[in-house]
């Protein structure tokens, strides 16, 4: 049995981040341990959809710190050490191997899991889905030897793939049974721009339909949709959202109500034990609310938050949520939350590549979207978001230089 003060159940973004964390703070050699189900150091998640994907990146180069940084701190990490059981009041957790490890404090940072098509035919060995790094090494031994694709699903994950498939030159089919992509994002102007740009790239939408089965013929298949089409493909890439992975806290003494719910401060309703990251259920301080986000930005925000927290250096967690994504030549960034926005204002032409959409909540700012855009336009949308100053959508759309309406700026508040 090994004992830890701290220890941190998880080998993602937020181990890699919290480590880090834990080395600028001071943290002493022997005081953290992460264990993880993977073989793997901690890495960044993002490049499996993007530049890992397309094999312009190592395994080597995605590591959030290499081997000989946990060496040289102390830092033990615990690989291909899958957990059965978590004990709040021994303070351990149970390897399903039987060896145990006992902490002082516990970081919970086991992210989330794929939700997985439940349809016939649905569990052969051509169907993908991404979130670990030997996902991504599937998928892309595939373009290598596949010419035709099916992806299942229009938001973050299905529009970053079919991106990468298509510049691999593999015929690339998306399927999703909204009417347009990413429809709980993006507004009416912004899909139609990317659909165009995809169709440029030789993708083709299959909209309004959804997955009934799929039928498997030698090495292919057929992806038969409840309208009756069927669409053939060499290999399937499912991007259709996924799940805290609370399971393994089911019957503890934790609250597990969409995630792991926590505090301000990320501390869970056990003392000493925190999470963050996906699993994370924590009251947005910003837009009033309790949210989970799923986005790697957070995943980092709050690795830090909460390491500091547990070395007693207490500060609550307020962000602006925020994500990034590229796809073929473009890349674009979201703050906010526009849920419950009553006007939208866009700044320059979306033909030019070069546009911001604006959502407003009475006068307010609540979410921005940004593609090759000016840094001042990318300075004052967190603020805005978080400082909540009253702004005219007419000077908004219309103005040269945003900081002439930026009544915020120096405001130490």
């Amino acid at each position: 049995m090994k004992s830890f003060p701290m220890v941190i159940l998880g080998g993602g973004v937020v181990a890699g981040y919290a480590a880090k964390e834990f080395v600028a703070q001071g943290g002493k050699g022997g005081g953290l341990a992460i264990v993880t189900a993977e073989n793997a150091l901690p890495y960044e998640r993002p490049p499996l959809s993007k530049g890992f994907l397309a094999g312009k990146e190592k395994v080597s180069d995605i590591q959030i710190s290499d081997a000989p940084f946990y060496r040289e701190h102390g830092i033990a990490v615990f690989r291909n050490f899958p957990v059965g059981k978590v004990d709040f009041r021994r303070r351990c957790v149970r390897g399903t191997s039987g060896k145990v490890i006992d902490f002082g404090q516990l970081l919970i940072a086991s992210g989330s899991t794929v939700r997985r098509l439940e349809v016939p035919g649905a569990s052969r060995s051509n169907i993908f889905y991404l979130r670990q790094i030997r996902d991504s090494q599937g998928i892309r031994a595939h373009i290598k030897r596949g010419k035709r694709a099916v992806v299942i699903g229009s938001g973050f994950i299905g529009m970053e793939v079919a991106s990468v498939l298509a510049s691999h030159g593999v015929r690339t089919t998306m399927v999703f049974p909204e009417d347009r992509v990413w429809k709980r994002l993006f507004t009416p102007p912004v899909s139609a721009f990317f659909e165009r740009q995809f169709a440029a790239h030789g993708i083709t939408f299959m909209k309004g339909e959804a997955v009934v089965a799929l039928t498997h013929r030698n090495r292919g298949c057929q992806v038969v949709l409840a309208s009756g089409n069927e669409v053939p493909a060499d290999f399937i890439v499912a991007g259709i959202g996924v799940t805290p992975a609370t399971e393994l806290f089911k019957r503890t003494a934790l609250d597990t109500a969409d995630g792991i719910k926590v505090n301000q401060f990320l501390e869970t309703n056990v003392p000493g034990v925190w999470a963050a990251g996906d699993i994370a259920s924590y009251p947005d301080q910003v837009f009033d609310r309790r949210r989970r986000v799923e986005h790697w930005d957070n995943a980092v925000e709050q690795a830090r938050v909460a390491m500091r927290n547990m070395m007693g250096k207490l500060q609550p967690f307020i962000h602006v949520p925020y994500f990034f994504s590229d796809v073929f030549d473009l890349s674009y960034e979201m703050w906010g939350d526009a849920d419950g926005h009553d006007q939208v204002v866009y700044r320059s032409q979306m033909k030019q590549k070069q546009f911001s959409v604006w959502w407003l909540k009475e006068h307010t700012l609540c979410a921005a979207l940004l593609m090759n855009r000016p840094e001042e336009e990318r300075a004052v949308a967190p603020r805005w978001i978080l400082r909540r100053p009253r702004l005219d959508p007419e000077a908004l759309q219309d103005s040269r230089n945003l900081m002439s309406l930026d009544a915020t700026f120096g405001r130490q508040d």
